[in-house]
């Protein structure tokens, strides 16, 4: 019995050590990353703090000429961050204002875009007089981001006019005296 055992115990070691043998390494290896890219639409106004502007116009000094609109305003920065989709290729910035002020024409133009950003930048729009219905003002939009802040994306350019003004759609007999009136506009990104 012992020598059975012992045979046995022999028999054991010897393929315990020859499948060891058998595992061993190779000149190669290899392994797999999974690798997750997150689809991004992302908009805003810079600079954040300072992003309200006052737009007006000045009362006539000599009678017989109309009102005249405050300088245009570039203060402001539209910054984008977008991932496109494998079923959208590409992105578009639409434009709109929520009150219609009687008899003005609120104007916006997108300057081509500056700064720190990369990858396919969209392409503006020429000058866009808003209206309550979305509008595009930058389009072309693929896998990019502006860069953050002022100085970085689309300079913005607000300019108003009275009514009946070269491709305006305002007319200046509707223009009413107010001290303050307040217009939301609304910049969207989306899928074409």
């Amino acid at each position: 019995m012992k020598k059975l055992n012992l045979s046995l115990a022999v028999c054991l070691i010897t393929v315990a050590f020859s499948g060891s043998l058998q595992a061993q390494d190779t000149n190669t290896d290899n392994h797999t990353i999974t690798i997750s890219i997150p689809e991004v639409a992302l908009v805003d106004i810079e600079p954040a703090a300072t992003k309200n502007i006052t737009l007006g116009f000045t009362a006539p000094t000599e009678a017989g000429n109309p009102v005249t609109a405050s300088t245009a305003n570039n203060t402001l920065w539209l910054n984008y961050s977008s991932i496109k989709s494998v079923a959208d290729p590409t992105r578009n910035v639409s434009v709109k204002v929520n009150a219609l002020i009687p008899g003005i024409d609120i104007h916006v133009t997108a300057a081509a875009a500056t700064g720190s950003g990369g990858g396919t930048l969209g392409t503006p729009a020429a000058q866009i007089t808003l209206s309550a219905a979305d509008q595009t003002i930058i389009s072309g939009i693929g896998s990019a981001y502006t860069g953050n802040g002022a100085n970085n994306g689309h300079n913005l350019t607000y300019a108003l006019a009275a009514g009946s003004g070269p491709g305006g759609v305002a007319v200046y007999a509707d223009l009413q005296a107010t001290a303050t009136t307040l217009a939301t506009v609304t910049y969207t990104i989306s899928d074409n």
